[in-house]
């Protein structure tokens, strides 16, 4: 399978933190998880792999294109969806897409409609009128709209029930199967048990492992095997 999304030594320099050579790809078809602890650069870099953040240093190539290079160009089949994209709140979300379907040029109304009804949206309502885990559903839903090939989905089941968890998960599935990617950071590592192929598991900063989930694992749960993990640099640091 090819890579539709490759990152190569990407460093993002601030004051107090660093990504440090941030490197791992996405295939065709696969969901990526995206892991890590508060504060650990997973917003920065999927931030940075959409150039919503400069880079200090490295590439990211999506569809073989270089972002820096082809930004309008990728965006029209890249989705993104972040946990703290705020729409004008008192606009009708139907307002709200005829907007943002003009931005790009294979928006489908149809597949629109399609996830508004199976996220039980009401195109006449505001933001202001949606809790916090249908706002991450419109996200979705717009995500989705515009025949995207490429998922870049940050923390995308926060704030969901576990019944939407469930039935999110079952459209990941489904879209992987449409050969579409899906990379996505998450805090619930039950999520990815159930739909991940492979994971990039990032640490102040640096890129602790990317590769197989079943490899990370080695039949362990992902939760566990993470806090062994951070038990052991935690060790290291306090010099135990």
């Amino acid at each position: 399978m090819s890579d539709i999304l490759k990152v190569e030594n990407l460093c993002k320099e601030y004051p107090s933190f660093r990504l440090d050579n941030v490197s791992f790809s996405v295939k065709k078809g696969t969901v990526m998880g995206f892991i890590g602890r508060n504060g650990a650069g997973k917003t920065t870099t999927l931030k940075a792999i959409m150039n919503m953040v400069h880079a200090t240093n490295g590439t990211v190539e999506i569809f073989g294109l270089d972002i820096k290079k082809h930004e309008k160009q990728i965006k029209q089949s890249t989705g993104y969806a972040g946990g703290t994209v705020n729409y004008y709140k008192n606009k009708k979300i139907c307002r709200i897409l005829d907007i943002t379907k003009s931005f790009f040029n294979s928006w489908d109304d149809e597949t629109c409609k399609k996830y508004l009804q199976l996220f039980s949206i009401d195109p006449n309502k505001t933001p202001s009128q949606l809790s916090e885990g249908m706002k991450v559903k419109l996200s979705l839903a717009i995500a989705l709209s515009h025949n995207a090939q490429l998922l870049i989905l940050d923390e995308p089941t926060s704030g969901l029930d576990p019944v939407s968890r469930a039935e999110l998960l079952e459209i990941f599935k489904l879209l992987k199967n449409q050969g579409i990617a899906i990379l996505f950071s998450t805090h619930i590592t039950s999520d990815l048990e159930n739909c991940a192929d492979d994971i990039t598991y990032i640490r102040d900063g640096r890129i602790i492992y990317t590769g197989s989930l079943e490899n990370f694992t080695c039949g362990k749960k992902l939760e566990s095997v993470m806090i062994n993990f951070e038990k052991e640099a935690f060790y290291e640091k306090a010099g135990l």
